[in-house]
Order: C-alpha cells, then structure tokens, then sequence
C-alpha cells in the first residue's frame, strides 16, 4: 500500500462538510430568478443531539495531543518522524458513547453524555513495547484518561501488531535505497538505469508467515506517474522487526523468477553472467500508457446537474436533512464514513450504518503478489478519504503518494458518497437515500489494477495488459455494520421465501397444478442466522418489529444484497481467523458494546493471532425480540484485463446491498413526494401545474460553476468568471 503521509490526518466532520459542500458547487449558484423549493420542517433540536456522533474538532484533537504529552510522564515524538524505539501518538478519534446513553440522551431526555476521545499510542521507547489505547475526556477540555486496551482485546496489544506508520515507511524506503541497493550497484545501473530517484516501491502485507513477524516484501517499479504498471522484476523482502533500524536486514530477493539470499548474491551472480536479464523498456514521466492524461482532444462539453431551485437538503455541522430522511454523519479515521441516528418521518430506522473492513487477497507467480493479503482499515479508510464532486465517476483516481495528480472522466449520476485513496486502489462510498424510504450503501472499484512482472506460468494468475506487464487477479471483499433499529431496538429475524406445492385444480380434480406459495420462519439463533458466503439465502430476510401496519403485517425492512465476490480464503488457512467475516455474506448477531467492530487495525500485521476474530460472535445466543444487528459482506473478483489500462472503470464494478421497506408503510411513501408529474390527454404537458420545469425561466436558472479547490488542484475546467481567478 505504501502509504506515505506520516500522521494520522483527522480531517474529521470538515472532510465530509467539504464533500457534501462540493455538493453545492457542482450544481452552481442560483440566479436571482430561481425562487427555493419551501423545505419540509425538521425537529426541534434534532441538528444539535446528532452533536453527539461528532467527529472531533481541531481544537478538540489538540486539546487530546497536549493532555496526553504533559499527563504520561513519557517522552512522546511526533509520529511524523517517530522511529520504532520511540513512544509517539499514533492516532486520535472520537469515542462514540454507548448505544444506551445515546437512545437516553435522543428519546427519554436523558443527559447528554460526556464527550470523549481514543487514542492510540505506540510505546516502542520502554522495557516491554506495546500499543495502548486510551479514552481520553472530557472534552473540550481533558481531565482524566484510562487505559481501555485490555477491556476491548482482553489482553495486551504486542508492539509487532501496530500499523505501519508512515515514518517507518520512509524509513524502510532509506534503507532499501541506502543500504540494500548499495550492495548491486552494476546490476542495478546496467539493468534499470538506476540513478537513486528512479525506482518506486510497493510494500506487501501482513508482514511473514507467523506471529511476530514482520518482514515484507517491497516491489520495485518504474518511478513514473501511474507506478502500479510499471514492474521491472525485482522484489526485496525486508526484515524491519528489529526496533533497532541499524539492524534491519535483506532476508530474500526475487528478480524475474528467480530467488537470492540477498542483494549481494543477485550483484555477483549478474556480473557473472549467471542471470537471464528481461531490460524494460524505460518509461517516460509520464507513464506513457498508464498515464491518465486525455488522449482526445476537448469537444462539447459533459452533461452538468444541478437544482434549478436550489438545493432541497440542509447541512447543520453533522446534521443532513433531505425530504423525510435525516441522519448524523462522521469520518472514522479507520473506517471511513459512518452515519447515525437515520430517521424516515422522524421514525429511526437504522442506529448505525457504516463500513467495516475492506479486503483484498491476490494471486500471482511473484513473492509480493501471491502474499499480499491487504485489510485496508489498517491503513485508514477514512485517513486516505478525499472529496468528490457530485456524480459517478466512470474511472478516477487522486494520488499523493509519488506524486500528486487526480486523472479521470466523468459519468453523471446524483449521489452521496466519500472516496478513499489506498495505495493503488480507489474506493467510490455511496449511502443513497430513496424517497420510497429505501437506502442502498454502494462501493465501486476504480483506481490502478496492482500488478506483477510478467515471467514463466504468470499467466495462471491473470492476464497480460503491457509488455511486461501481469495484471494479477485479486478478490475484494467488503464488510458493513447495519444496527437496524425496525420500530424500536427490539427485533426479530424473519426469512419469507417460496417454494412449489402440489395442488389438485378445484374446478377440476383430475388436473394437477404446481403453485408457488410462501413460506414463513422466524431465525431464532445466531447459528441460523449466519449465512456462508456460497450458501442459500432466503430471497426475503428483514428484520421485523413488534408492531403491525394497517394490514396486519409485522413492519419490517428487509436486507436485500448485491454482491458477485469470489471464494473465501479457506479456513485451514493460519490467517483466515483474522478475517472470519467475510465467510458470511449475511450473519445477524445480538448488538453488544464489547463487539462494536468485526475487525481490528492490528489484525493486519499479526493475522496468526487476531486481536479481534469476527467468528468468536457467533455463539447460537437466542437473537428473538432483541437489539440486533446485521454484518453484511459483498465483494466482487477481479481478474485486470486490456481494458483496465491505465485504470479499472466504475462499470461493473458496483456490489452493495440495499435495505428496503417490507409492510413498513401501509403504502409506498413516495407517493407523498412533491416531484411526482401525472399526464393525460385532458392536461396540457406545457402547463405550469402539471410539469414543473415549464415554471422556470427559459435561461433563469443555467447554472454558474466558480472554480472549486480539489485535493490542492485548482479547477480550471471552466471559463474563469469576468475579473479572473
């Protein structure tokens, strides 16, 4: 993944402000002739309770790094620069309170409860290294911390399990560059051209083959804009256990098929003439075929959206009202976006929707591909988010990592969503709300496809996309927490699906009709109602309150999921412990406190022994008439092809799930929605009343798009506005 930035970058709510702000700028300014849409009225105080899901504040994230520097009576170094020896904050997020103190504080007026941060901290600098976390409050102004780590994980966290800070990173890439390379010089001049800036690297995770390990495999690509696609052959793996930096090691090197113990036999063996030299062809800065500059010349330009009356949603800090949805949002800086307290008509219906965890496990003939096994949460799915503008990309992708740059074309579409930028890899978040009460989550694939150098039987692992170029096949998986809350927090599990009888035609009894009829059953324990990703589903399961519409039907929502993953790594594996969740495309569990996430970040670096195992929730408690909640997994397998270059298209590459209203309502909502439009022959289409957009002025309401910053890019896709930028 190769993360470069070296501190956990809380963007927090200001992220998701300027994304949804993007909103506003893509549709444009209203023209004084555009009159606003009246907006529906939104409960008194419901902007400042979502406060209580918020992420922190800059002053409040300052407030936390001061307390924790003056109260721990260690020296804490900036994880920017912190070596493994040192003690340094590693990162820093809200502590969302427990679900009972929030439902008190929501709906029985309750005390707001205090409001708290977590912090995770590495102690490389002490006699026994470990990784703490502690919850630190109140806010604004700390007073107090403790130390939680062992009331979340049941046991210490050990020092090899932290997530690889950008420092190391760095630190790594010095030594590959300083000290293993110094010991090839012929081979790495006379084969790459080598000249010290000319290379890039990819690293691989976990790190080994067994608990406490931590040795990884860096692939070496041509240092031109779109890497991913430019291997040269050479993969070094590097032991970085050691706290120690001058004892770091090269424990193998692989270069086009072949293995050495280390950087000085591979220089031996070329000078030799005992290697059999593949000379890449060297790539100019701009990646030539990976580069994602525009090969067409600009013609007309793309269809624009936008609110001809404005926009009908409201942003209150974490608050977002549109029509009868409202809900709270925050950015995990682990997990990405995450949204509370969903509403419909002032009714909640979901207590907490957001990602979990997303897994990507290749295959290749080279040592970094076939071990690469990467869970993104480690890295930071909210830390590398970025904003969007409006719309559906049909492929993007933003780096920072070697360089800065953002490629891609446009495909419109109205949606709301957060990106994350991990490494290669783009991940397109979408949460869509529906007038008919529904909400679809989404995530979409795009960025580069990671690749391997093409050598020997490569092609049992994916196909060829350049000349010596392997896209390798991996699998994505992605796993969801859904804490639906169906008319209550209490809820059951119900599966309606059909099946054929066998029937005698009334009429006449000499006839036989095959019928399909319902068929009913209430899911009465967490071991029925965990679905292995391969097996059968009830086409109907939804989570059914204790309350009945005006038909007599119990409400429910259903889960409905849309996902074409691959196989499960199998469970012989050491490591499939560690991503148990994604056996399940479907597992319902009692909601508890102590099971708040199906994964952890440490989990990546020590998969031998996971700090948290998703299987271990399933214990067959009774899950009827109980706070509930549903862990969904969907994902998608990707074998890159030609058409992936430079970048993997949105087309197709959509999985997610929807939730849908199940005898919820008595009838579909929508019907109550202002937008509905009814023709007939005896109403004219051009008449105000019957077809809104004949209200508006022929060129009132064009929208007007000021440039917007994006990522450190300054738009100028559009005619500047008279008087300049």
């Amino acid at each position: 993944m190769n993360p470069r930035l070296p501190y956990v970058l809380l963007f927090g709510a200001a992220v998701v402000i300027f994304i949804l702000s993007c909103m506003l700028l893509s549709r444009g300014r209203r023209s004084p002739g555009c009159e606003s849409q009246p907006r529906s009225a939104e409960k008194t105080g419901s902007r400042s309770q979502s406060l209580v899901f918020a992420d922190l504040t800059p002053e409040e994230l300052a407030q936390v790094v001061r307390y924790l520097q003056g109260s721990l009576g260690v020296p804490l170094v900036d994880a920017s620069r912190a070596k493994p020896s040192d003690n340094c904050i590693a990162s820093v997020d809200v502590q969302l309170p427990a679900k009972a103190e929030v439902l008190q504080f929501l709906d029985g007026g309750g005390a707001r409860p205090p409001r708290e941060a977590l912090a995770v901290l590495h102690f490389g600098n002490q006699a026994n290294p470990n990784v703490t976390e502690y919850v630190v409050g109140p806010l604004p102004v700390p007073t107090y911390h403790r130390d939680v780590t062992v009331q979340k994980y049941r046991r210490r966290v050990p020092y090899h399990r932290r997530p690889m800070l950008g420092s190391e990173y760095e630190q790594v890439g010095a030594f590959l560059k300083v000290v293993a390379f110094a010991a090839a010089p012929t081979f790495l001049q006379e084969v790459f051209d080598y000249d010290g800036t000319n290379v890039a690297f990819q690293s691989t995770a976990p790190h080994g083959f067994r608990s406490g390990d931590r040795k990884s495999w860096f692939v070496v690509f041509q240092n031109v804009s779109g890497f991913f696609l430019h291997p040269v052959g050479l993969e070094v793996l590097v032991d970085h256990g050691s706290l120690d930096i001058g004892q770091w090691a090269v424990s193998r090197v692989f270069y086009n098929g072949q293995y050495y113990r280390d950087m000085a036999q591979l220089e031996s063996a070329y000078v030799q003439g005992r290697i059999s030299v593949e000379k890449v062809r060297k790539a100019p800065p701009d990646g030539d075929f990976s580069s994602m500059r525009p090969r067409a010349p600009w013609a007309a330009m793309f269809p624009l959206q936008y609110e001809p009356q404005g926009p009908r949603y409201s942003l209150r800090k974490n608050h977002v009202a549109f029509q009868a949805w409202s809900f709270a949002f925050g950015m995990s800086v682990k997990t990405g976006l995450r949204l509370f307290d969903i509403r419909y008509k002032g009714e909640r219906v979901v207590y907490e929707l957001s990602v979990q965890e997303a897994l990507s496990v290749y295959g290749s003939n080279c040592p970094g591909g076939m071990s690469t096994r990467y869970m993104d949460g480690s890295f930071g799915i909210g830390r590398y988010s970025s904003p969007l503008n409006l719309g559906s990309p049909l492929r993007r992708h933003f780096s920072n990592l070697q360089s800065l740059y953002y490629g891609g074309l446009v495909n419109s579409a109205l949606v709301l969503r957060s990106i994350t930028s991990l490494g290669n890899h783009d991940y397109v978040w979408d949460f869509i709300f529906y007038q008919n009460g529904a909400i679809e989550a989404k995530v979409q694939a795009t960025g580069y496809p990671s690749s391997s150098f093409l050598h020997g039987d490569g092609l049992r692992y994916g196909n060829r996309v350049w000349e010596h170029t392997l896209g390798t096949i991996r699998t994505h998986s992605i796993n969801y927490k859904v804490d639906l809350d169906v008319g209550g927090v209490k809820n059951s599990l119900v599966a309606h699906d059909m099946a054929f009888e066998m029937a005698r035609a009334p009429w006449n009894p000499e006839q036989q009709i095959e019928r399909p009829r319902l068929t009913k059953r209430v899911l009465d324990t967490e071991d029925q109602a965990a679905f292995r990703l391969q097996s059968k589903i009830p086409r109907y399961i939804y989570f059914a309150a204790n309350s009945k519409n005006k038909w007599g039907h119990q409400r429910g929502y259903r889960i409905q999921i849309v996902s074409f993953a691959g196989d499960h790594v199998p469970e012989a594996s050491s490591m499939e412990r560690a991503i148990s969740w994604a056996r399940y495309k479907l597992a319902v569990t009692r909601r508890k406190e102590e099971e708040p996430t199906s994964t952890s970040i440490y989990n990546q670096n020590d998969p031998w022994t996971p700090t948290v195992a998703f299987a271990d929730f399933i214990d067959n408690e009774t899950i009827t008439n109980e706070d509930l909640v549903a862990w969904i997994s969907v994902g998608f397998l990707h074998v890159p092809h030609a058409e992936d270059i430079p970048n993997t298209v949105t087309v197709g590459n959509s999985v997610g799930f929807f939730l849908r209203p199940y005898n919820y309502f008595d009838e579909d909502p929508s019907v109550d929605s202002p937008d509905s439009t009814y023709f007939s022959s005896e109403r004219e289409a051009e008449a105000c009343g019957t077809n809104p957009l004949a209200c508006l002025p022929t060129a009132a309401c064009a929208p007007h798009l000021p440039p917007f910053r994006y990522g450190g890019f300054l738009n100028i896709s559009l005619p500047p506005p008279p008087g300049g930028l």
